[in-house]
């Protein structure tokens, strides 16, 4: 059952590595649009389940902050991520975007019973320095087209891993709740792209294709299955398996054509990556000794 769960969690991983090629791919809809149409697909999976046990709407029923946590939380994640894409090029914004597992490694160890020890330092100042390199144009100077969308990237960041962080504490809370997030979130985007954008659709089936698929699979799936891994798999596995999400998601603009490979993403990707490998280094420390124990 836990392994079973846990490999449920890793596929939100790999949807999670396509995010960033679909929303490149998916046209000049704005942002709020976008996040409208993605998250009403997205609670498809999670309406024809209520649809088939009309008893689970009970579980829909949970307290305020619950709700609060996972609307904002989805809510401002995908506003931000799609921001930061339609105003910075794809690769860098989506590297930026991605020191959120970085930032769940360092948080968690400022939460109560955890210390803060020199690898996490250090391996928040790797993450940095990538960042660097991301941005960065002449040493640490940054580009001065791309504000926008570098400083929603960063706080795409932290709103995803303060979500993260929050709703540990909801642990008891069904996967059904996804749905009712999904969709709240849709109803938001969409008034305040009534009230703030001009409607564009897609214009060629590829475009489509992209939307659809940014629905089905990372901006819906993917909620669903890393909600029941962690709460029913090995969170600790699964976390730092999230840190493949940056390099999968670069390699995967980079063989479709987004991004040219060059070594600046490389060295960028390999010190984000392994910055936060270096500070969830307990986690795998802990990991080997039950493993002995086991097999003892």
């Amino acid at each position: 059952m836990k392994f079973r769960a846990t490999a449920i969690g890793f596929t939100a991983i790999l949807m999670w590595s396509f995010l960033a090629l679909l929303t490149a791919g998916s046209g000049k809809m704005p942002p709020f649009q976008l996040s409208a149409v993605c998250f009403a697909i997205g609670s498809v999976p999670g309406l024809v389940m209520l649809v088939l046990n009309p008893a689970r709407l009970a579980l829909l029923k949970q307290p305020p902050k619950v709700w609060i946590t996972g609307i904002a939380g989805l809510f401002g994640y995908h506003f931000l991520y799609f921001t930061a894409l339609r105003n910075a090029p794809a690769v860098e914004a989506g590297l930026i975007a991605y020191l959120w597992p970085l930032l769940i490694v360092v948080g968690s160890a400022l939460l109560p019973g955890e210390r803060l020890r020199w690898y996490h330092v250090a391996g928040a100042l790797a993450g940095l320095c990538g960042t660097f390199l991301i941005v960065g144009r002449n040493g640490i100077d940054f580009d001065g087209a791309y504000p926008v969308g570098y400083g929603a990237a960063f706080l795409c960041a932290f709103t995803w891993s303060g979500y993260s962080l929050l709703t540990r504490r909801f642990e008891a809370v069904s996967t059904d709740v996804v749905t009712g997030f999904c969709l709240v979130t849709s109803v938001l985007s969409l008034f305040c792209h009534l009230g703030l954008e001009a409607t564009v659709w897609p214009a060629t089936m590829f475009e489509w294709v992209a939307v659809i698929g940014l629905g089905l699979l990372p901006v819906g799936a993917a909620f669903y299955a890393w909600d029941y891994g962690v709460k029913n798999g090995d969170i600790q596995i699964l976390g730092a398996a999230s840190y493949a999400a940056p390099l999968l998601s670069t390699l995967i603009l980079t063989l479709f054509g987004f991004a040219e490979p060059s070594w600046r993403i490389a060295l960028a990707c390999l010190l984000v990556t392994g910055g936060a490998v270096l500070a969830a280094q307990e986690m795998f420390r802990r990991k080997i000794p039950a493993q002995s124990a086991a097999a003892e």
